[in-house]
């Protein structure tokens, strides 16, 4: 799943250097020659980074600890990996992150978390942080760099901000997905609502009845996915229209084919 607590950390490097066979078993334990002679939050064996890219992030990392406490650590690798002389090297404890990128699994993403973060932001975080920026889709659209940049941007602002359930951030193809349950539930909405008997505007006991369906697919997948990951308020109101539209439409439809059916009735 590639989130681990901090003592399962070194049995996750382990078992990632015997499963890729990287170099011999004695080596793929403990590589110390691979790390730098100089103290670094950032060790890019894979060369995912430029030169100047690396140097940005080492400073805003460094800039990150300072500030805050929280002690963010990155590492690239693809054929070699340091091993277990990761942990002496960095120190690593329960506030501390130790992300993971390597190209040659299902997703480039690897979380290593301290028990200290996973009290902030709970393991589903971590899952949907994996998933949103790790997958091949969005490394291939914006680089690898890219994927582990945003990534520790967006833990970044869940640690200033005291923690989060989920990730920051309304990706394109989620919000789409927030729209067409909207839309859905407007249509269910739209089509309980038409009036069965004469006199009646609103079939309001349909709209009762129904309300189970079309408030999940309109609140629970359509608003509450927005208003937990972003503050920008056009979102909603798109999805406030197209439930609106949707239940527009349904009703108009209804009008045009069950109300015709209940007009002929009542003539005949």
């Amino acid at each position: 799943m590639g989130t681990h607590r901090n003592g399962g950390l070194w049995a996750f490097v382990l078992a990632v250097a015997l499963v890729l066979g990287i170099g011999t078993p004695a080596n793929a334990y403990d590589n110390p020659e691979l790390l730098p002679d100089h103290p670094t939050p950032v060790i890019d064996l894979a060369k995912a980074f430029s030169d100047k890219q690396r140097a940005n992030l080492e400073d805003s990392l460094n800039s990150f600890e300072e500030e805050t406490g929280w002690k963010l650590r990155v590492l690239t690798q693809y054929e070699r990996t340091p091993g277990l002389a990761i942990r002496e090297f960095w120190g690593l404890d329960e506030s501390s992150l130790l992300l993971v990128a390597d190209p040659r699994g299902g997703n480039l993403l690897n979380f290593n978390v301290g028990d200290a973060l996973f009290a902030l932001m709970p393991r589903t975080y971590w899952v949907e942080l994996q998933t949103r920026f790790g997958n091949q889709f969005y490394v291939k659209d914006h680089g690898e760099d890219g994927a582990i940049l945003d990534s520790l941007n967006a833990v970044e602002i869940c640690l200033e901000r005291g923690g989060c359930q989920v990730v920051p951030g309304l990706p394109l193809e989620q919000w789409l997905w927030t729209l067409t349950t909207s839309v859905v539930g407007g249509l269910i909405a739209g089509f309980a609502s038409y009036p069965r008997k004469e006199g009646e505007t609103i079939a309001w006991a349909w709209v009762l009845l129904l309300s189970p369906l079309w408030v999940m697919l309109f609140g629970v997948f359509g608003i509450a996915p927005v208003v937990t990951r972003t503050s920008d308020v056009m979102p909603l109101l798109r999805n406030g229209v197209g439930f609106m539209g949707g239940a527009i439409a349904a009703y108009l439809i209804a009008q045009a084919t069950v109300g015709r059916r209940l007009e002929n009735k009542s003539e005949s």
